[in-house]
C-alpha cells in the first residue's frame, strides 16, 4: 500500500504548535483595510487556534502527526 499523502491545502494553511494545537492565519486581512478599525485590524493580526473538535478532522489531513 502506497504512502498516506499530506493534504497540500491544509499543509499552506495550518500549523501545529508545539503543544499540539493547531494555528492559522486570520482572514479580512488583505484588502480593502481602509473601512476597518484599528481594533479590528490588530486583532486580525493575531493568529488563530483551532477548536479541539476541528483539530481531530484535521490531523485526519496529516498523516504521521
Amino acid at each position: 500500500m502506497p504512502k498516506m499523502k499530506t493534504h497540500r491545502g491544509a499543509r499552506k494553511r495550518f500549523r501545529q504548535t508545539a503543544s499540539g494545537k493547531w494555528k492559522y492565519k486570520r482572514n479580512n486581512r488583505s484588502h480593502l483595510l481602509t473601512k476597518k478599525s484599528m481594533d479590528r485590524k490588530r486583532r486580525l493580526r493575531r493568529p488563530g487556534y483551532l477548536d479541539p473538535s476541528d483539530a481531530r478532522r484535521l490531523k485526519r489531513l496529516f498523516p504521521g502527526t
